[in-house]
């Protein structure tokens, strides 16, 4: 071998014996194993690179301290993978055929934008979760949990869980729950597309939706195949012209805490709503996002309580605990539970078994009425305190909207300018702010000034304060 040959082989087997000294001295059961797994991932990370000449089974046996027949045993395995190539009295070399990417984990989730102070509305506290009652309610369902509900659960649900949340949004929310027609889901995202993959089942292409109203409702339809078309407002709700007039059968409303308007739909128009449902032979799909958060009377109840053949309801833990437990839950009319439970079925085969069996301890025990309580108390005060600071550093404004939810919206006084000019000098002072307009599908919204939606519920009071003083400098 020449000078530069034997220099080459000696820094592979250098190399190769750097790499895998850790996993010579596994346990001696395991040890094979470990050394073929990290002899795989110096391959794919690159550290031996491809036409790395290894060192003969033999040699590397003795750097590493194991038996010759274990380095063999490795080789061979490796090379049957693709990993390495031999050929008769030529030795082992790395591969060519490994392209792996380098590894990295990124993240997706949507992210606060980092600014001084960020009223963009949706999130609530996440401070207010309740660990400890959390951990107690799942120490004890880890302990009582029988083992045949480890299995594969109802696609709609366990029994325990649909049962105790009927219980509670009857009581709650007024509707009229049949714990059989109740489907445990990921979320209100996963209700939404549900009940989109259904109607395009149906042959129901188009679905309307509140304009403004929440971006996420047209994309998860758009997504299962049925068109969002955009309707007006007007102040009792969804305008019932522009909707007998679209000529769609199904419709999506946020009737007790309208986003992000924040108006309650009307009684008058919640029966107008129900009478049109009737007249097309169709559906409300009534999403009750914030349903438990109002601040200066009892809450009205859900619209499905009215008709439940004819409205589907839909909820979720998301601003009561957090939006991270994806939990949810879906009233359906008799008509589409079939189809419903059936489209869950073979989406995910039913919600994680231990995730429903906790909560339903958590309900049963009064814990996530106490948590509601928890949460109206901080956001009624959060909501107060915005309210003061926005008439202390902008007399005039105008609160819109009833006293609910995790939101307001603020009319500024005229002397602030056109609306994109003032977001922009906003977004310049490290102040997040969203308009009314933003939330528009179709561009525009009725009415003069700068209107913002801001979001309250994640700020605390001296956050809030803080926040809207920076606003106001920016005008």
């Amino acid at each position: 071998m020449t000078s530069s040959g034997t220099n080459r082989g000696e820094a592979a087997a250098s190399a190769a014996w750097e790499v895998l000294l850790p996993a010579a001295s596994a346990p001696p059961r395991a040890r094979g194993r470990t050394l073929q797994a990290a002899l795989r991932d110096a391959v794919r990370s690159g550290r031996l690179a491809p036409g790395t000449r290894l060192p003969s089974s033999r040699d590397l046996a003795a750097d590493l301290g194991v038996s010759r027949g274990l380095i063999t045993e490795a080789y061979e395995q490796l090379t049957a993978e693709g990993y390495l190539r031999s050929g008769r009295g030529a030795g082992t070399w790395v591969g060519g055929a490994v392209r792996a990417a380098p590894p990295r984990a990124r993240d997706l989730a949507p992210r606060s934008p980092g600014a001084r102070a960020d009223f963009v509305a949706g999130t609530p506290d996440l401070s207010l979760f309740p660990r400890a009652a959390w951990a107690a309610a799942q120490r004890g369902v880890l302990a009582e949990l029988p083992h045949h509900e480890l299995g594969y659960p109802d696609p709609r649900g366990l029994p325990r869980l649909r049962t105790a949340l009927a219980a509670l949004l009857a009581r709650r929310r007024g509707v009229v729950a049949d714990p059989e027609r109740l489907v445990v889901v990921s979320g209100v995202a996963q209700a939404t597309a549900l009940l989109g993959l259904v109607l395009h089942a149906r042959g129901i292409d188009a679905v309307g939706v509140e304009d403004p109203g929440s971006p996420q409702h047209g994309a998860l339809y758009a997504a299962a195949g049925v068109t969002a078309v955009p309707l007006p407002l007007d102040d009792e709700g969804i305008a019932l012209g522009p909707l007998r007039a679209s000529g769609v059968r199904s419709v999506v409303t946020t009737p007790a805490h309208q986003f992000p308007t924040g108006i309650a739909c009307s009684a008058r128009r919640r029966t107008g709503l129900l009478d049109w449902a009737r007249s097309v032979d169709g559906f409300v799909l009534e999403d009750d996002y914030d349903g438990d958060f109002r601040y200066d009377r009892a809450p009205v109840g859900a619209l499905q309580g009215l008709d439940p053949e004819r409205v589907a309801y839909t909820g979720s833990v998301s601003k009561s605990l957090a939006p991270g437990l994806r939990l949810g839950w879906l009233l359906v009319p008799e008509a589409l539970a079939d189809e419903v439970v059936e489209r869950k079925r073979t989406l995910d085969l039913g919600h994680p078994a231990l995730d429903q069996a906790l909560f339903a301890r958590f309900v049963e025990r009064g814990d996530y009425d106490r948590q509601l309580r928890r949460c109206q108390r901080a956001y009624r005060d959060r909501r107060d305190a915005l309210v003061a600071a926005l008439a202390e550093h902008f007399p005039g404004t105008r609160v819109t909207g009833i006293a609910a939810g995790l939101h307001v919206i603020a009319a500024l006084p005229g002397r602030h300018g056109p609306e994109a000019e003032f977001v922009e000098r906003a977004t310049a002072a490290g102040v997040a702010v969203r308009p009314l307009s933003w939330y528009a599908r179709t561009g525009t919204v009725a009415g003069p000034g700068v209107r913002l939606v801001l979001g309250y519920a994640h700020l605390s009071p001296a956050r809030i304060r803080e926040g809207v003083r920076l606003l106001a400098g920016t005008g």
